[in-house]
This record gives C-alpha cells, structure tokens and sequence, in this order.
C-alpha cells in the first residue's frame, strides 16, 4: 500500500444495527492495527456522526430497521456529491446480485457475513488508502487554485500600477492634475454603484476611468498646450487622441484594460450621434463610458484652467441638465444629480493645488 503504517491510523465507522458484528469487525480490525474505530448500531445517528467524523471509511450494514444501508448512501450521496464516498458495505445477505446492487448504489466494495478477516483488512485498507488518496489531491489541487489565485492577483495588480503610471504620464503632458482624474475615478464609482452595476464593475470604472486621456500622450504639445482655439488639422490631431488611447490600452485577455481602451476610445462620443471617433449613439456607446463621460465634464466645469476660470457648481450642473439627451445619457445625468453631495465632497476631499492652473 502506497501510504504504508498511515493506514493503521485511518477513521473507521461502523454502523451495523447488530450489536455482535460490530463487536466482531471492530475486534478484527485492531487485530489488524487499526485504532481508530468508532460505531453506532442506531443507523438514525450515522448522517450525524459521518458528519461529524469526516471518517475515513464506513462500514455500513445494509438491512437494518429505521433506516436502511441504501437509505444512508443515498443521504450520503446527496449531501457529498463531488466526494469520494469510502463505503464499505456489510451484509448476510448473500443473493447472487447484492454486490451488484451495493456498488450501484454508492458503495465502493462490500464483505458478507460471517466476516472473513483477511477479506475484510484487505478491502478496508484498499478503501482507506483511496480515500487518502482523494484526499490528498484535493489538497493539492486547493493549494494549486491558491497559487492561480494569487498570480492572477500579481497580474491584476499588474496591469492596476501600468494604469496608474500612464495615467500619471497623460497628466504630466496635459494641464489636469492628478486630483482630476482621482475624482473622476471616484465620482465614476458613485454612479455606477447608483446604475446597479456590479462589484466587479464598479471597481473596474474607478480603476479605469483615468485612463480616459491617455492618448494624449502622442498628441504633440504645439497642439496639445496651445492656449487659443484649435482650428483646422489642429483640431484633427487632437480628435486622434481618443483612439491613440484605445490603441495604448489595446490588451485582449484582461478586461480592466479593454474597459480602459473602450473608455479612451469612446468619451467623446455623444448620446445624439455627434461626437467622435465613431459617432455612437444612444445605447451604442458603452455605458461605462456615458458614466465617466458625466463626471468628466463636470469636474472639468468646476475646475480652473489657464484657459478658464472654474465654473460654479449649480452652473455647471445646469450645463448637464441642459444637454441630457444631447451630449448625455440623461439616466446618467439623473443619477449624478441625485448623488451631487457625494460627488461635491470629493472635491473637497482632493482639491487642486494652488497652481494647478498654471501650464506644466
């Protein structure tokens, strides 16, 4: 046997309405070095103390009052229906198709009446050291999902510090701060905590949400940092950076960064079809992006620019009012209006430095 002395120390229950056989078996299987032996010739108690015991092999009597050996297996088989069940079965009964009708039934081997002792030490220890052997996968195959689970986690984790390191990057190269897309992030996981999304979702907008601007990066600065109007090609090379930023985030196995690309590539698209790249529409466009695309604008109204000064916040709600169906999902809209407190103590949580305004 593969496990050796370990099987002398294996959990034996026996349930047996025949106070006699349980005498017997227990008898013979400490001849056979085995310790550990428990019984109950009440087979009404055999759920409970399986339960109880976790043993390592029953031996259970097939014909008893009450409550049957087939009764047992088949609450057994019930309430452990992915586990090794280690039933060993016990019976007089000696009709040519009883073994046939155990095995179907649950049972993994049985023994008749009067007990052969070699018979019986053989097929328990065969029992025991297969259920060992479950066991023992079992173990290792949760240790292994322990070990995926925590790469995944490092990989997540990952792909969170390369968002948060272009995110710092995109605000470098623009004339937003950090206390910007830190807001958005926030504010972006206060509505859609509102919209019913997920947990997973949720976390996923707060996380990806700054990242929306990413493409800013390859937008050259002479257009990116001009102070007046943006006319012509300039205009055009700026509209680019929706999908620059797409491509930028362009990860097909993570979902955190498809949702950032998606994000990038879709913020300036408008609830009415006029917006850029793809002039989405309504529904078209992603409904994180209608949610970050809220809070977006919003924080960038209230916030002071080198090309603007900071609107107030019931002017800039009342921006958001009036282009709900236009620039806006107006369900958004609703929801944010609805969750103004919160999103306004966020600012106040992270404001600006006092020379946010000044050109980088």
């Amino acid at each position: 046997m593969l496990f050796g002395d370990k099987i002398r120390n294996a959990k034996i229950l026996i349930v047996d309405d025949n106070l006699t056989d349980i005498m017997i078996a227990s008898e013979l299987l400490s001849k056979g070095g085995y310790c550990d032996i428990h019984s109950t010739a009440d087979p009404t108690k055999a759920k409970a103390l399986y339960q109880r015991l976790d043993p390592d092999i029953l031996l259970l009597d097939i014909h008893m009052p009450k409550l049957s050996g087939f009764n047992i297996m088949t609450q057994l088989i019930q309430d452990y229906p992915n586990q090794y069940l280690p039933i060993l079965i016990l019976t007089a009964d000696h009709r040519d198709d009883i073994g046939t009708i155990a095995l179907g039934s649950g049972a993994q081997d049985f023994v008749t009446k009067p007990f052969n002792s070699t018979e019986l030490l053989l097929r328990v220890g065969n029992i025991a050291e297969i259920h060992m052997l479950h066991r023992e996968l079992q173990n290792q195959n949760l240790l292994l999902e322990a070990k995926v689970q925590h790469r995944t986690e490092e990989i997540h984790q990952s792909r969170v510090k390369l968002i948060a390191c272009l995110a710092r990057a995109a605000e470098y190269k623009d004339n937003e701060t950090g206390m910007h897309v830190t807001r958005i992030s926030e504010s972006s996981r206060i509505i859609a905590k509102r919209m019913g999304l997920s947990k997973k979702w949720i976390d996923i907008i707060a996380l990806a949400s700054p990242m929306h601007d990413v493409g800013k990066i390859g937008i050259p600065d002479k257009v990116l940092l001009k102070p007046g109007k943006l006319v012509g090609e300039e205009w055009e090379i700026m509209k680019s950076h929706a999908e620059l930023g797409a491509k930028i985030l362009d990860f097909s196995d993570s979902e955190l960064l498809n949702a950032a690309a998606s994000i990038a590539k879709t913020h300036h698209e408008r609830w009415d079809g006029q917006g850029y790249p793809d002039g989405l529409a309504g529904n078209e466009i992603p409904l994180l992006t209608r949610i970050v695309s809220v809070c977006d604008v919003f924080d960038a109204l209230t916030s002071q620019r080198p090309y603007k000064e900071a609107w107030s916040a019931k002017r800039s709600l009342a921006y958001l009012r009036d282009n709900a169906g236009k620039q806006f999902d107006p369900l958004v809209v609703d929801e944010f209006v609805q969750a103004l407190p919160q999103v306004l103590e966020l600012r106040t949580l992270n404001p600006d430095p006092p020379d946010s305004s000044a050109p980088h």
